[in-house]
């Protein structure tokens, strides 16, 4: 790694220290990915420039890789950190600047599964695709999904489990938002091991989602369609 450690970011043309900044996610190298944010905006980069065309873009080619099993968790894992030292940077300023979040997404593991790690993955790639995420942790019960959407109002409600005897209480969320008739109102992502599509349609969810990659692309389709709708007669 002595090339990297040799290298002087500061010394780098705009598109050769983003292109650098891509490779420094893809190794996961969290102080380059700051300095390089740093650098970044010291040039007159907007926040939402940098995060989109620096860290988004970076990650979507982790996300491409983890999706061909060219990356494993671990290392995803490693890109998300980095990506999130990145985020902490940019945060406040895209706050400030109003600048545009592809949308928002609450996240958590149903009631009775304490499996996190999926669900964590998603949340930090959905972060690194430009989503605002609440991620709400594990055990959630129904009560704890519906204080989540009411106090932050999402577009997307995602739902975890990692175990076949906590998979049905998904069915148990997804149906008290449609007796209250909050259903339509969000797209509800389900994802875990033990599920498929058939269980996903079965429950009512929008989708079921294999991995962290298929969730981002499948959230930015439904997000897509969302505003496509609201833009037509049936707003």
């Amino acid at each position: 790694m002595s090339d990297s450690d040799d290298l002087d970011l500061r010394a780098l043309p705009d598109q050769d220290l983003v292109q650098q900044m891509h490779d420094d996610l893809y190794d996961g190298l969290k102080e380059e990915i700051e300095e390089g944010v740093h650098i970044l905006l010291e040039r007159g980069w907007t926040p939402y420039r940098t995060l989109t065309e620096a860290l988004v873009e970076g990650m979507r080619i982790v996300g491409i890789d983890f999706r061909d099993g060219i990356l494993f968790v671990p290392e995803v894992l490693l890109a998300a950190n980095a990506m999130k030292a990145g985020m902490t940077i940019l945060r406040p300023l895209l706050a400030e600047t109003g600048a545009p979040a592809v949308g928002k997404m609450v996240i958590g593991t149903v009631k009775g599964d304490i499996h996190d790690i999926g669900k964590n993955l998603v949340s930090m790639m959905m972060e690194g695709a430009g989503f605002e995420v609440i991620n709400i942790g594990i055990n959630n019960a129904v009560e704890a999904y519906l204080e989540a959407i009411d106090e932050h109002k999402p577009d997307i409600l995602g739902m975890s489990a990692l175990l076949t005897t906590t998979m049905p209480y998904m069915k148990v969320v997804i149906d008290t938002l449609k007796e209250k008739g909050m259903r339509d109102d969000y797209i509800v992502l389900v994802g875990g091991a033990p599920l498929n599509e058939a269980f996903a349609d079965a429950i009512g969810a929008d989708a079921y989602c294999r991995d962290a990659a298929v969730a981002v692309e499948t959230a930015k389709e439904f997000m897509h369609r969302k505003h496509n709708v609201r833009g037509g007669a049936t707003g």
